[in-house]
């Protein structure tokens, strides 16, 4: 299903897709969450690639102003979590993705699927 993101959300999917992440997915989880309003979740085919994927889109972020309140993960590079506020950035290596399923524990978030970057 593909679907025009708000404005709010575009900056943070762009910054994903610009590294070419792979199977990337966001999740509407407003009226879920009370932490958070959408996670976008993406992968990398590496620990290594993972990382660079998270350093690029906290670097492209940040040139546009958006500073994360957080970021946990990104030395060992097998789940970074990157947060945004309303908006957490899930950066998985593959196996790990596929270990937690996070998709499938937020089975009831409206889900729009983008493919392969």
């Amino acid at each position: 299903m593909t679907r025009p993101f708000e404005p709010r959300i575009d900056p943070y999917v762009k910054a994903v897709l610009g590294m070419k992440a792979l199977d990337v997915v966001v999740l509407d989880v407003h009226g879920l969450a009370s932490f958070a309003d959408t996670f976008i979740v993406c992968s990398g085919r590496s620990h290594r690639q993972v990382s660079a994927i998270a350093e690029f889109v906290h670097q492209d972020l940040k040139a546009k102003g958006i500073k994360p309140l957080g970021v946990e993960g990104l030395r060992e590079g097998h789940w970074v979590l990157m947060d945004y506020g309303d908006v957490l950035i899930h950066v998985f290596y593959e196996p790990v993705r596929i270990f937690y399923d996070l998709e499938g524990l937020w089975s009831d978030a409206k889900t729009v699927k983008l493919g392969d970057a």
